[in-house]
């Protein structure tokens, strides 16, 4: 492997304010502890699909200067990698900006030319799965958006690809890091929903099986994995998921899971006519609404 502290080597181009960048000197964030509820693996909801990162703005609210900046030490930066190719913090920088910029593609270029001078640095691989999975929700999204416009055979078919694609990025890049590393327990409800979009339900009740021992994630895969249950026709196991996910005592989930749950089981007894039953998940339904409705006025 190079010697990245040969005296010998040109010093990276440094900007004037790299010091106090994040894009300078990116730290390899921690996962999401409860993706179901937020951070980087959140479940994509298809209202978001259509929203757009603002421009970053000077202080007289032009956009202009401060991406004129960053396409200068852009060009500085590709410049002296091809010079100084063994500055890993020169790749990560560059990387950084390609992703500020909205183009994941090229952060994923830059990310694997310095995966191959530097195979061992964990941290590097990780941003370059970031990439990877950042470029496939942009196509995503791009589809989303051309779809919303246009209702063609063909646009919809490259909804369905897109949508594929990014299911399918999700299971690898989840698979590989709880290969590296599987106390991040927390990657296997992003895998199970994942295999979910691709309908790979009995794959994702293996992973929500795991988790359902752990009382920090129990509820959120009782009510994913009665989704599956549902989708294979296994109705009353099923509903045992979910009355695990909406009615457990011992370990109260949050108010929305509650909620989805106890709708999926009144749809479910309904559908099979349990009359009954419906009505008592109706009622416990009918309060953790209200419930949901004062959570979300302002206080």
């Amino acid at each position: 492997m190079p010697n990245t502290n040969d005296s010998s080597e040109a010093e990276t181009p440094r900007s004037a304010d790299a010091d106090a960048s994040v894009d300078a000197q990116p730290v390899a964030p921690q996962d999401s502890a409860n993706p179901m509820e937020g951070g980087r693996w959140r479940p994509v909801r298809p209202e978001e699909l259509l929203r757009k990162n603002p421009p970053s703005v000077d202080m007289d609210g032009s956009a202009e200067p401060v991406i004129k900046v960053r396409r200068q030490r852009r060009q500085e930066l590709e410049h002296h990698v091809r010079s100084c190719p063994t500055d890993i913090e020169a790749y990560r920088e560059l990387a950084a900006i390609y992703r500020k910029d909205e183009r994941p593609q090229e952060a994923a270029r830059v990310l694997t030319e310095a995966g191959r001078l530097f195979p061992d640095d964990p941290t590097l691989l990780w941003e370059l799965e970031e990439a990877r999975l950042a470029r496939s929700l942009q196509q995503y999204r791009e589809v989303s958006d051309l779809a919303a416009r246009l209702k063609t055979p063909e646009v919809d078919r490259e909804l369905k690809r897109s949508r594929d694609d990014w299911a399918y990025r999700r299971i690898e890049i989840c698979k590989a890091r709880l290969a590296r590393d599987p106390s991040h327990k927390h990657l296997r409800l992003v895998l199970a929903e994942a295999q979910m979009d691709c309908e790979q339900h009995d794959e994702a009740i293996v992973e929500l099986d795991e988790l359902l021992k752990l009382d920090e994630f129990s509820s959120q895969a009782s009510l994913l994995k009665g989704r599956c249950l549902l989708q294979l026709g296994r109705d009353a196991e099923a509903m045992v998921s979910l009355r695990a996910a909406g009615l457990r005592r011992a370990v109260v989930a949050p108010l929305p899971i509650r909620v989805a749950a106890l709708r999926l089981l009144c749809d479910t007894a309904e559908r099979l006519g349990i009359e009954l039953t419906l009505e008592h998940y109706r009622n416990h339904l009918a309060t953790l609404e209200q419930d949901l409705a004062k959570q979300a006025k302002p206080s």
